[in-house]
């Protein structure tokens, strides 16, 4: 537990987490201190001025909140006269070259320079001379926009690629109105995470080639959830729209902070992830290449299975742990082999020492709880007896086709149950469409036995069906995630404690051990 201390701001009494600077510490209790350079991830720079406050009694007088530590008794004055008219004259200052194009502006309603004017300025400008022109739609590289007059050289992204991807790609040349953020000669942003430059911006200067001018942000709605690119499980927000008679629509990812899990960034790969979402989706049902509705489809995989000697299910390592369950309890109920082999799933070599995995399933600790074997052994054995094959989503050729399981494939009846039109599904007598994980809640498990909770965000006007419905129309007895959870409990250890409408916004630290291993 943390040290507390008392302090007092504009006479009030709060008390706030000892060693913090005082932004930080005043943001949790909901006071703000504004600021441009200051980033947690960044550490304090001091170059914008704009979070200085008054310290009565205090030597000196007049401090910034960026680096400075809450002191027992301290007394902080942010609503005084002469600090007002620092934040007033640090805005005016800003603003003597910034064009007032926000209806224009990729950052309008993201924009801590326009939320600041209308909240501590609201003045007319008293320059009478032409704005310094500065360069615009400088391409930097990796999908960043870089607008230099809408730049008000908070240094963040320059900090960005010297501490956290240690690349150095973006420096700070001239001075005073000549002074720019650019890259250096030649040498363009390459570095996988550079996206994030977008999000650390205060203002509009770094943009997205990708969404830039697609959506203006006060339409999208916002949803928290889980990147499922890779077994880090970072948090994202979904953005997401639906126009009026269209369908809803992601027009991006962004990072969330979760300091268990990924800080406060993501890498570029899962914050495009988004668009895999939107397209090549299966929204109809086939049964041998002819469409037929829903019903039909369910009573053809349940014939099926009912005639099968030696079913084979195989399920995704992408799955929720509720799905999961589900999928192992349909497979007792037919006597079917199971298995949970993705092998493809894992790139070796392309991951790195900060957020970047080389396994790229959202959730093969769930496998590994659930007791759900993963080896090629026994799968390649499985498909080399079964004569029905049903795959959960899962893309045995994500990372290539693997011409051993390939042939195999071409040997035996298969129906697909899938949120995507892939190659490896193309090839099953039955195609079943359902929902991907933007369309439904469940809880993963990352790499290092984190269980996260995400929740539904996009809502389709077609809606496809969640995996866990598709189950209990098979014949499961799972109703829904919430039910799952009695089994899961029973089953898995390190799960028995476990309320999964309890679990925190950072996620639940799982011990695991001998005694995580399912039972009986």
């Amino acid at each position: 537990m943390a040290e507390m201390v008392k302090l007092f701001v504009n006479g009030q009494e709060v008390e706030v987490e000892s060693g913090k600077n005082l932004i930080d510490a005043l943001k949790v209790v909901g006071i703000e201190i504004p600021h441009f350079c200051y980033h947690p991830a960044l550490g304090a720079d001091g170059n914008c001025r704009m979070c200085l406050v008054g310290i009565e009694d205090g030597r000196p007088p007049i401090v910034p909140a960026c680096k400075t530590p809450v002191q027992a008794g301290m007394k902080v004055l942010l609503d005084a006269e002469h600090i007002k008219k620092i934040q007033h004259d640090v805005l005016e200052f800003e603003l003597i070259n910034h064009p007032i194009d926000c209806p224009v502006c990729d950052q309008a309603g993201e924009c801590s320079l326009q939320d600041y004017y209308m909240k501590y300025s609201l003045d007319d400008s008293r320059m009478r001379v032409d704005q310094v022109a500065k360069a615009k739609r400088m391409d930097f590289g990796c999908g960043v926009v870089h607008d230099q007059e809408r730049c008000v050289l908070c240094a963040r992204c320059v900090r960005f690629t010297r501490q956290i991807t240690k690349t150095g790609e973006l420096g700070i040349v001239n001075r005073t109105d000549a002074a720019r953020v650019t890259i250096f000669p030649g040498r363009p942003l390459n570095n996988r995470y550079a996206l994030n430059i977008v999000d650390l911006c205060p203002v509009g200067a770094m943009t997205s080639q990708d969404f830039r001018f697609r959506q203006r942000v006060w339409f999208l709605k916002k949803d928290a959830s889980i990147c499922h690119g890779c077994s880090r499980g970072c948090n994202i927000y979904i953005d997401h729209h639906r126009e009026k008679y269209k369908d809803d629509i992601i027009y991006r990812f962004r990072p969330r902070t979760n300091l268990l899990v990924n800080g406060y960034f993501i890498c570029d790969a899962g914050r495009l992830s988004y668009k895999e979402e939107n397209e090549n989706r299966q929204v109809t049902s086939l049964i041998e290449g002819r469409q037929a509705p829903f019903d039909e489809t369910i009573a053809a995989i349940r014939q099926k299975l009912d005639q099968a000697r030696k079913p084979l299910i195989l399920i995704s390592p992408d799955c929720s742990l509720e799905q999961m369950w589900a999928v192992r309890r349909v497979s007792t109920l037919y006597g079917a082999s199971l298995s949970g082999f993705s092998d493809a799933y894992v790139k070796a070599g392309d991951g790195d020492d900060f957020l970047i995995n080389d396994d790229k399933a959202a959730n093969r600790r769930g496998l590994e709880l659930l007791g759900i074997k993963t080896d090629r052994k026994s799968f390649i054995e499985a498909l080399q007896k079964t004569d029905l094959f049903v795959n959960f989503n899962n893309d045995l050729h994500f990372s290539g086709v693997d011409e051993e399981i390939d042939a195999l494939l071409g040997t035996v009846q298969s129906i697909a149950v899938c949120s995507h039109q892939r190659d490896v599904f193309k090839t099953a007598s039955i195609i079943l469409p359902i929902a991907s994980y933007s369309e439904y809640g469940g809880t993963i498990i990352n790499q290092d036995y984190v269980l996260q909770a995400f929740a539904k965000a996009v809502v389709k006007n077609e809606a496809g069906k969640d995996m866990l419905e598709v189950t209990r129309l098979l014949g499961g007895a799972v109703i829904d995630a919430r039910h799952a959870w009695p089994g899961i409990r029973k089953s898995v250890a390190c799960l028995a404690d476990v309320d999964p409408a309890a679990i925190p916004a950072e996620g639940i630290k799982l011990q695991t051990g001998e005694d995580a291993n399912v039972g009986a």
